[in-house]
């Protein structure tokens, strides 16, 4: 299986662009969370509906997931905490969204919605035991935030990370799990985009300006990792069990053969 992560795109129409160019060479896409920009002049319903017409395309080229982030959030619960309600009109669309679960190819998919609550993160809880008890060959998270204390959650200063997300991956040790948020963990002196607690891999795809976004590619088939950004390139293995190193590299591995395309290196 060959995964292609990003998080927080924050409305910005040339990376979704850019995502419908590279979705036919992979399998799933998944975009962990923050589609939309609170500090953007477009209204927040203008932009809901936009981003709804990339998701639709890009459901149409590959599998996708995604979950919501803060800056997704748009209406209250009943409870009156804050949730991405938009997000029903993504389910509605086939993708699977917040809350859902969705096996792919044995690989289970357990999608989390953002919590801004005891109620709301009840229900990640309860999502996340009753994904714990169901037969898969493999167990994927897509969680906005990574977790505390994690590499993957420090901006230069301290954690962002959730506390919670520490706890619940100690307990049920997923394979990966999926995440975004801190925007410049990856390139932050004690930072990382790639994580490892216990035999959990952590993956934050980072932010950054321009046409492309930061992401993170990962073949299951290869036990390959390459994160790509505009500062550098570097990979990882999934064979390395007991390690997180990463390797900068200068050289596209042979077995990624979309790079041309979407990367930009040679015309195609």
């Amino acid at each position: 299986m060959k995964c292609l992560l990003v998080a927080d795109l924050h409305y910005a129409l040339k990376q979704y662009d850019w995502l419908l160019n590279a979705a036919p060479d992979f399998d799933v896409i998944i975009i962990a969370g923050d589609h939309l920009d609170l500090s953007s002049h477009v209204p927040r319903p203008a932009q809901i509906v936009v981003v709804l017409k990339y998701l639709q395309r890009l459901r149409s080229l590959a599998t996708l997931v995604t979950c919501s982030g803060n800056h997704d959030l748009d209406a209250l619960t009943a409870e009156g905490e804050k949730t991405a309600g938009w997000f029903s009109d993504i389910r509605n669309m086939g993708i699977s969204a917040d809350g859902d679960s969705t096996m792919i190819d044995g690989t289970l998919f357990t999608i989390c919605p953002w919590w801004d609550g005891p109620v709301t993160r009840a229900a990640v809880s309860a999502q996340l035991a009753r994904d714990a008890a169901k037969e898969k060959k493999r167990w994927v998270w897509v969680y906005h935030a990574p977790p505390a204390d994690s590499p993957t959650s420090w901006d230069g200063k301290r954690s962002f990370g959730d506390k919670e997300l520490t706890q619940w991956i100690a307990e049920y040790r997923p394979d990966f799990v999926f995440s975004g948020h801190v925007h410049y963990a990856p390139v932050q002196p004690g930072g990382s985009w790639i994580d490892r607690i216990g035999s959990t891999w952590i993956f934050n795809a980072g932010y950054q300006l321009g046409p492309m976004p930061a992401c993170v590619v990962i073949d299951t088939d290869e036990e390959a990792i390459l994160w790509f950004s505009t500062t550098r390139l570097e990979h990882a293995r999934l064979s390395a069990h007991e390690s997180r190193e990463v390797e900068r590299i200068t050289e596209i591995p042979a077995w990624f053969t979309a790079a041309d395309r979407i990367l930009g290196l040679a015309p195609r």
